[in-house]
């Protein structure tokens, strides 16, 4: 067996009661929920009960996602499963630098808090969205966008998944062409158009609000970047202001690190969405998801049988 990542999700995976598993079972859970609870009263209620539509709030999104992401991998530590990498998709890269030891859990909550509050005031008063399209390779999902100007691909899924970002208007005249060809859009459970200019507004307030954290090259584990695809390298912050506002390069993470000896990787969070997408992108590789006991308890089992073959 190679190398094993934790890859850690993002926004657009959340639902009431996601982490509650593990807060009920994992002291390390409980305390990461118990200081952030103190940090920002409300967080719990708004993980784990009420219907939902606080959690459809960026700002309320990101901490509570950031939360659940580290729980599943806590849980996975706790049964003494340690990641030689990590990566994060869009909000997950907060966890994964968590865990890369750049900054400590608690602090990675309070940098999502600040995240998720600028990114949502820049998605306010702006009639815009994510697209996914689907069915079609991502090159020819391109072609079809060149003739609108305000939209922009942005989430390199997989070779046949890309997500747009970009006017409403204009994803409902995208929809119709992608259609066209036998392709399929669908539009994101999200608030804005992340991973866009319509982002840029995000930067520097999110810039000031990371000038109160100390933030280092991570040294527990190898993190990679969306925006570069490549390792963390230099200055953190730099790197982590650049991904708000620029695409999400997942195709050319997973298979960067693919080339760098993983073989095997743990979604830890909330649903399967990057374990469907990396089997995709390397249909030989051990995928594995853990968002409760069950899921947690049978990825070890096989983790640890896998060792000793």
């Amino acid at each position: 067996m190679g190398k094993i990542a934790f890859v850690f999700s993002g926004q657009g995976a959340q639902h009431v009661g996601m982490g509650q598993a593990f807060y009920e079972h994992i002291p390390a859970v409980k305390e990461l929920y118990d200081k952030a609870e103190a940090l920002r009263p409300g967080t719990l209620a708004q993980c784990f009960t009420g219907d939902g539509t606080a959690l459809k709030q960026t700002e309320n999104t990101q901490p509570c996602l950031y939360l659940a992401d580290m729980a599943a991998c806590l849980a996975m530590m706790d049964a003494g499963i340690h990641p030689e990498g990590a990566a994060g998709f869009s909000l997950g890269e907060i966890p994964a630098l968590a865990v890369g030891g750049a900054y400590s859990a608690l602090d990675g909550f309070q940098i999502a808090m600040k995240r998720g509050a600028a990114m949502a005031k820049a998605s306010e008063g702006v009639e815009a969205s994510m697209m996914a399209v689907v069915k079609i390779p991502s090159e020819q999902a391109e072609e079809l966008a060149k003739p609108y100007d305000k939209i922009f691909p942005v989430n390199y899924n997989s070779p046949m998944q890309l997500v747009f970002s970009g006017d409403k208007a204009q994803l409902d005249a995208f929809a119709k062409d992608v259609k066209a060809v036998k392709g399929r859009g669908v539009m994101l459970a999200v608030s804005g158009a992340f991973h866009s200019p319509y982002m840029t507004p995000a930067v520097a307030p999110f810039a000031k609000e990371l000038e109160q954290f100390e933030i280092v090259p991570p040294t527990k584990a190898v993190v990679y970047a969306n925006y570069t695809a490549a390792p963390y390298e230099g200055d953190p912050k730099a790197t982590m202001l650049s991904q708000i506002d620029h695409p999400v390069q997942w195709v050319k993470l997973i298979r960067q690190m693919a080339a760098d000896g993983y073989d095997t990787f743990v979604e830890t969070g909330v649903g399967n969405t990057l374990q469907k997408l990396i089997s995709q992108i390397l249909p030989d590789a051990r995928v594995y998801r853990v968002e409760d006991m069950e899921s947690r308890d049978a990825a070890v089992a096989e983790l640890k049988g896998a060792a000793t073959c």
